[in-house]
């Protein structure tokens, strides 16, 4: 109940302070734009360069997932001239608050991912209200359409500076292009059968349906489900079966519950390896190698390859 304690008191707050905020949106002239996480901010940075003063809501290891508004965060809000965020239950906690910003007009709040085809999207639990998995950057040709989102909005956003980011987005998307042909020729190094990718949380379906990797996780797709003994002995169940090689962790979940499926499996006859740290919910940190979206998706995959395709 904190969270939602939390969130009542920000939604009253932002109502009763939406003109006792200050607009600063002009203070240096910049287009002022507020991304809640890492892959969004990466996007807008590609696109919008110089012309545009972004902040990132949400840095490398904050799990979108549980995080909760700050009455820090209601002023970033309140000074944006556009806000962007993932959507389709993502950011679950932020939802009503970012809802009540784009309801008082005079912030532009966009979803990227309610912008997509419902048809390319996968399914979740519809009937508790969540219809769409929202992990749609693991699938860069599907994180394709959201970039278009951002350009298009800053485009709508800030006319004057339309070529700018009309420029920047068709050189981003170029290397998203290839990012994906590079990832679809790692994968090929990967024998069919040891293409099981085996994590801690199920953010990888759109990575799975476009690589062609049979998906298993620990938790659901939202790290807010706990996962039980009978969780991590089914799972294990199914890496001795198919005689899975290596598991991995993510950077915004503790180890532990692949380190219990690791141990399950070992009980079980079968030794699984930790095949490394993937990046599945936040960027990597300033200086890594997965510090951009492009990082991240290159590091994830080379990770896997290094993992899944050894032989011996």
């Amino acid at each position: 109940m904190r969270w939602q304690i939390i969130l009542g008191i920000l939604i009253v707050s932002l109502a009763m302070s939406a003109c006792a905020v200050p607009d600063e949106s002009a203070a240096d002239g910049r287009l002022q734009v507020v991304a809640t996480t890492g892959q969004i901010a990466d996007a807008v940075q590609n696109i919008g360069g110089d012309v545009v003063n972004l902040t990132n809501l949400l840095g490398p290891g904050i799990d979108p997932h549980t995080y909760v508004a700050t009455e820090g965060d209601l002023a970033v809000f309140q000074s944006a001239d556009v806000i962007f965020y993932n959507g389709l239950h993502l950011e679950a906690q932020l939802e009503r608050v970012l809802e009540q910003i784009g309801n008082n007009g005079d912030v532009t709040v966009r979803a990227v991912g309610e912008v997509i085809d419902p048809q390319a999207l996968l399914g979740w639990e519809p009937e508790q209200g969540f219809p769409y998995d929202p992990h749609i950057w693991n699938d860069v040709l599907l994180w394709r359409q959201a970039v278009e989102v951002v350009r298009d909005t800053l485009i709508e956003a800030d006319p004057g500076n339309s070529a700018v980011y009309s420029r920047n987005a068709t050189a981003y998307l170029s290397e998203l292009d290839a990012l994906h042909t590079y990832i679809g020729a790692q994968v090929a190094t990967i024998p069919s059968e040891r293409r099981v990718l085996v994590t801690a949380h199920d953010a990888f379906g759109y990575f799975g349906q476009a690589y062609g990797f049979d998906v298993q996780a620990v938790q659901g797709i939202s790290t807010e489900a706990e996962a039980g003994a009978a969780d991590i002995q089914a799972l294990a169940n199914i890496i001795i079966t198919q005689q899975v090689p290596a598991i991995f962790i993510e950077s915004t979940i503790s180890p532990r519950t692949i380190e219990a499926v690791q141990e399950a499996v070992r009980a079980g006859g079968h030794e699984v390896q930790l095949g490394g740290e993937l990046f599945s919910d936040a960027l990597g940190a300033p200086g890594s190698a997965a510090e951009t979206y492009i990082g991240m998706m290159r590091h994830n995959i080379d990770t896997i390859v290094a993992a899944l395709a050894a032989t011996s």
